[in-house]
């Protein structure tokens, strides 16, 4: 690779680095020892000492242009957003409807079931039964509780990953090479 200026990344389908680069994953330098490359990116990517200065961390992220385009977030050289997964709430949902498993047709059991949850109570006591009621009458009609297949809950709350398609690749820095002109 001939030709790059100190501090530039590119990908790299190698496992290690050549001379010259080093892989983008966030390891710490001496500011003695990389001091030109530490004038360009100082502590852009984080410091673990007075001494020291990090490289970019590029391992299972995408870079993207640091700034704001219009209608996009405004990025900073060496911020860090995203998550690996996300948990949902109901606040996240979608307003919509879950369909009620119900009949016109008169109940004829006491207690709602798996496959009939709802059904029309008869003005006769003796087969109001979906409500408990006696067969004279006598009884009153009693509420019963509706089948948990009903209105059961959806989902248990594990967190998804946003991912699109990807293919991992390592990036890597010039620490040595020609020191841009700034202009």
């Amino acid at each position: 690779m001939a030709g790059w200026f100190l501090g530039e990344i590119r990908m790299f389908g190698g496992n290690a680095a050549p001379a010259g680069w080093m892989m983008c994953d966030g390891s710490a330098l001496n500011i003695n020892d990389y001091d030109e490359l530490f004038a360009l990116i100082g502590t852009t990517y984080g410091s673990s000492g007075p001494n020291t200065f990090r490289l970019p961390d590029l391992r299972g992220r995408l870079p993207v242009g640091q700034g704001a385009a219009p209608g996009l977030t405004r990025r900073l050289m060496g911020q860090q957003v995203g998550v690996n997964g996300v948990s949902l709430t109901d606040a996240n949902l979608p307003a919509h409807l879950h369909a009620v498993n119900a009949s016109d047709n008169i109940a004829d059991a006491v207690a709602p079931g798996p496959t009939l949850t709802l059904g029309t109570i008869s003005q006769d006591p003796a087969v109001s039964l979906f409500y408990g009621a006696s067969a004279d009458g006598s009884t009153p009609i009693a509420k019963q509780a509706f089948s948990s297949q009903a209105f059961g809950s959806i989902g248990n709350g594990t967190p998804h990953t946003n991912q699109m398609c990807t293919l991992s690749i390592n990036y890597i820095i010039a620490v040595a090479g020609m020191f841009p002109s700034q202009g």
